[in-house]
């Protein structure tokens, strides 16, 4: 399934809500993102349309599995690239900021070769510190 990018943050945000506070509601979204309310809700209606989250009778948002799946990979993605690039040297805030718009043009291909990669350095950093 090919969805906006616009919906991979919102998918990424709630993963990330929910591990902070245990349970996400639209106004929680709109406090983190800097977003209206409306917007919020127009957005989460969609989500809901496509089966990628689901909205209780008290507005707590749960992902469904097609939607917790595109919100893990996306997560994954930022978290490595802006570790990546704060090794690199880049400035936390930026390689956040960069890492965000990234996440969501990379191929899956070269995603995998950085993981990789980031994964052998991490062992050899391991080899060299016994």
């Amino acid at each position: 399934m090919q969805i906006r990018e616009s919906a991979e943050n919102y998918l990424e945000t709630i993963l990330v809500l929910q591990k902070r506070h245990g349970h996400v509601r639209s106004i929680d979204i709109a406090n983190e993102l800097s977003f209206s309310k409306p917007s919020v809700s127009v957005a989460m209606k969609n989500l809901r349309l496509n089966g990628l989250i689901e909205i209780d009778e008290d507005g707590i948002i749960t992902l469904q599995e097609a939607g917790r799946v595109i919100a893990e990979r996306i997560y994954e993605r930022h978290t490595l690239l802006t570790q990546w690039l704060e090794h690199l040297g880049v400035r936390p805030e930026i390689a956040a900021e960069d890492a965000c718009r990234m996440e969501h043009v990379i191929s899956a291909e070269t995603f995998a070769a950085l993981k990789a990669h980031a994964a052998m350095q991490g062992r050899s950093a391991a080899e060299e510190g016994t």
